[in-house]
């Protein structure tokens, strides 16, 4: 059995405690937050503090909070030698205080309180500094499901920039689209499938192999149409630099 203490109540902290809570393997000792009231939901069924000082030994400590505040919370642990982790996809293994035995615990995915998440879905990076702490994070990431991937704070950082486009960036294209079809009163619901589909293609292909559209065609009338249609400066904005950027990979 793992013992874990979770530190931080934000979403990311919130589904990995229900993921290990599922597990046989794993047993959360306690959750802090410097707040008591998110956690009060959970008093019963876990310990909870907001007490540094309080904090029972496990078998690691999983800091699941703010980029800005991991450095931070790690100095403020009153103990050393003991094995803590982030969560964070941006911020560096050395970031941890050097009193501890450092390592990352990195699930990439998008986290948002009340959607369920199946941590089957869920990749795990890890990354430790003490080479003996490699298994307990393999096993701990395997004990919810997930498949676990060794990288490095550089390659941590890249998949964390990646992540922000195929998730952040294209959300935010939803958004643009969804404000199109309002504006002439068509149900964005027609364009699910399409959106389905083209998630679905880049599994068995590549991204490049599985571009089409009028900017890889390098269809001018149908472009021109299309920035007519936009009304709002930034949606053209968008539209003309995704559009540069398809012509420019595809050599049109």
């Amino acid at each position: 059995m793992i013992s874990v203490s979770i530190l931080g109540a934000g979403n990311v902290a919130t589904h990995l405690y229900k993921a290990f809570e599922k597990s046989k393997s794993v047993s959360v000792n306690q959750w802090y937050n410097r707040h008591l009231a998110p956690l009060e939901t959970y008093r019963n069924e876990v310990s909870i503090t907001d007490d540094l000082s309080q904090l029972t030994k496990s078998d690691v400590y999983i800091i699941a909070v703010s980029d800005d505040a991991v450095a931070k919370l790690s100095s403020n642990l009153p103990f050393e030698g003991r094995l803590v982790v982030h969560t964070s996809g941006s911020v560096g293994i050395h970031d941890l205080d050097k009193k501890h035995q450092r390592g990352v615990f990195y699930p990439l995915q998008t986290f948002t309180k009340g959607a369920d998440v199946d941590f089957a879905d869920v990749p795990i990076c890890i990354e430790v500094l003490e080479r003996e702490n490699l298994p307990l994070l393999q096993k701990l990431g395997e004990a919810i499901g997930s498949n676990v991937y060794k990288v490095n704070s550089d390659q941590r950082r890249a998949l964390h920039l990646a992540a922000v486009f195929v998730n952040n960036f294209t959300n935010q294209l939803y958004r643009v689209a969804h404000e199109i079809t309002e504006s002439q009163g068509v149900e964005f619901e027609i364009l699910k499938p399409l959106i389905i589909e083209t998630a679905k293609k880049v599994q068995d292909m590549s991204p490049y192999m599985a571009q089409t559209g009028p900017a890889k065609r390098n269809d001018k009338k149908t472009i021109q149409k299309h920035l007519k249609l936009l009304e709002n400066p930034q949606h053209e904005a968008i539209y003309k630099l995704l559009t540069s950027s398809i012509k420019k990979t595809h050599g049109r």
